[in-house]
């Protein structure tokens, strides 16, 4: 099954960078969304949440708010752990 990831961010969250660097480490592809350069993406973030908190990542629909308080969860549903 392939795994979908969209990765929701701002160029200056310092969760959402590592994130980035995880996925890239990894070498697991995902989809990013600058919620700052696109009102849109921020707007989707509140959608799925009820918040406006980046980094908001959807991995194959499962929602995580936060990345490195999430990651034992995530590399778990990626298979990593």
């Amino acid at each position: 099954m392939k795994t979908n990831i969209d990765l929701y961010t701002i160029p200056t969250c310092s969760d959402c960078n590592y994130a980035k660097r995880f996925f890239k480490e990894h070498q697991i592809p995902y989809t990013e969304y600058n919620c700052e350069n696109n009102v849109s993406y921020a707007q989707e973030v509140l959608r799925l949440t009820g918040k406006q908190v980046v980094p908001t990542l959807v991995i194959n629909d499962k929602v995580y708010v936060g990345f490195a308080e999430n990651l034992v969860a995530i590399k778990q549903q990626l298979g990593l752990s």
